[in-house]
């Protein structure tokens, strides 16, 4: 009787042990270009990139299975993939796989050292692009879509028993750039490790809220994010590394400026995630929904025509081009726009964990502010994802003005700055999109 009793005891614990493994998949793919191109990130630079010092990827993991309906996250090595881009991909998608929107999220690492994509970007150089220099450009970013789409299958076509885990460590070289008194950063790293069924690491997922700007070498390379992948990837071989930012457009590396502390960057976060790997992982086993919110950000009070006819004559290259194409735009009949689609996603698995997906160059009070609101210890915030267009500045960033708050949305082609706000209009979706359950607990 007791062996029969005991073997009733068993038999339940085997079950929820199977429970909780998941069908995961990943996959990477070379996603440099053997031919010039003009790197994006810096104005600067006008000519198309002399070499490569480091190869760059777009990487993808697949979870779940077609019955539950796969997530697939995708983290590529880019300055920004723009939103039409994601939209294309799925498009492609959705007649070879079970992929759809909400389950569908593309990370950019924010590396200035990778060729321009059409769509991202368009007045960095404040002039217009030379007609020799468009060609690449526009076969770079055909072959990224390709090549996104690429990886997607091939993670999904990998998919296999697997456990996932997390936790959240420390990496200190971020540091808030803004000359304004308040200072606030965000230190902390996030690490998802998916394990196979023979105890092998199988894929590591890691975001940090900082630029990758350590470097603006006239060469592709994948800043300190680069790095961390190649890291993580030596230290547990076979397995597939992804990097992805979380709310970092105030934040620097700092130091910077040479290859040495590229480097070193990127050993130290690499450090920081396998110490947690082999450390205590928190299981995620809870089930993976997804949610997303399309929501609208208004601008600002636009210029008026004689506004942009003042703004046309500034001595300040960038404002003045960026002026004179809005006044051309008015002259044809056309209307600025007045608002920009935002799209504010959630994936959760279960009570274990909620990651959050925001677009945009994302200050990172958005950070600081969720993980107030909702219960730390279970939330994750990637930044730059599914679409960069433009800077988004909290309420606080906005009222200071400056580059992040104002300044930077001539290059990125947008008519003015948000209007105050913005951040409760991002702040209300994302209460709508986290479940109740992940709030932080009461006083």
């Amino acid at each position: 009787m007791k062996c029969i009793l005991l073997a009733l005891i068993i038999l339940p614990l085997a079950v929820f042990a199977a429970d909780t493994t998941r069908q995961v998949g990943a996959a990477s793919v070379d996603i440099t270009p053997d031919y010039p191109v003009r790197l994006s990130g810096y104005g600067g630079r006008r000519l198309p990139n002399t070499g490569v010092s480091q190869h760059i990827f777009a990487k993808a993991l697949a979870i779940g299975s077609d019955e539950e309906g796969p997530a697939v996250l995708v983290t590529v090595d880019n300055c920004g993939v723009p939103a039409s881009m994601r939209d294309e991909v799925l498009r492609r998608l959705a007649t070879k796989s079970k992929v759809i929107g909400e389950h569908f999220a593309i990370c950019s690492s924010h590396t200035h050292c990778a060729p321009m994509l059409i769509g991202v970007l368009p007045n960095l150089f404040g002039m217009d692009i030379p007609a020799e220099h468009l060609p690449a450009i526009e076969r770079y970013t055909r072959e990224l879509t390709d090549h996104i789409e690429k990886v997607v299958l091939a993670a999904l076509a990998d998919r296999k028993p697997t456990t996932l885990a997390w936790s959240v460590g420390k990496v200190g070289f971020a540091a808030n750039r803004r000359s304004f008194p308040m200072k606030p950063v965000d230190h902390d790293l996030p690490v998802l490790c998916a394990t196979g069924a023979d105890d092998k690491v199988r894929a590591i997922f890691t975001s940090y809220a900082c630029h990758c700007t350590t470097i603006g070498i006239d060469e592709i390379h994948g800043d300190w994010a680069g790095c961390a992948q190649e890291a993580l990837q030596r230290e547990f071989p076979g397995a597939i590394a992804l990097t992805a930012l979380g709310c970092g457009a105030d934040q620097n590396p700092n130091p910077r400026r040479t290859m040495e502390l590229v480097k070193q960057y990127g050993e130290d976060l690499g450090a920081e995630a396998k110490r947690l790997v082999q450390g205590d992982l928190k299981p995620v086993n809870g089930p993976l929904e997804c949610q997303a919110k399309q929501i609208e950000l208004a601008y600002d009070k636009l210029p008026t025509h004689e506004e942009w006819e003042t703004l046309a004559a500034s001595k300040t290259p960038a404002i003045a081009y960026h002026a004179k194409k809005n006044l051309a735009r008015l002259d044809r009949g056309e209307k600025l726009p007045t608002q920009l689609p935002y799209l504010v996603q959630r994936w959760s698995f279960g009570d274990d964990m909620a990651m959050v997906f925001l677009p945009g160059e994302i200050t990172v009070d958005y950070s600081l502010r969720i993980k107030r609101e909702f219960d730390r210890a279970r939330m994750w915030v990637n930044g730059y994802s599914n679409d960069v267009p433009c800077y988004v500045p909290s309420r606080r960033v906005l009222d200071e003005g400056g580059y992040e708050g104002a300044g930077a949305m001539v290059y990125y082609d947008r008519p003015t700055k948000f209007a105050p706000d913005v951040e409760e209009r991002i702040m209300g979706a994302v209460h709508e999109v986290i479940p109740k359950a992940f709030l932080a607990p009461k006083p």
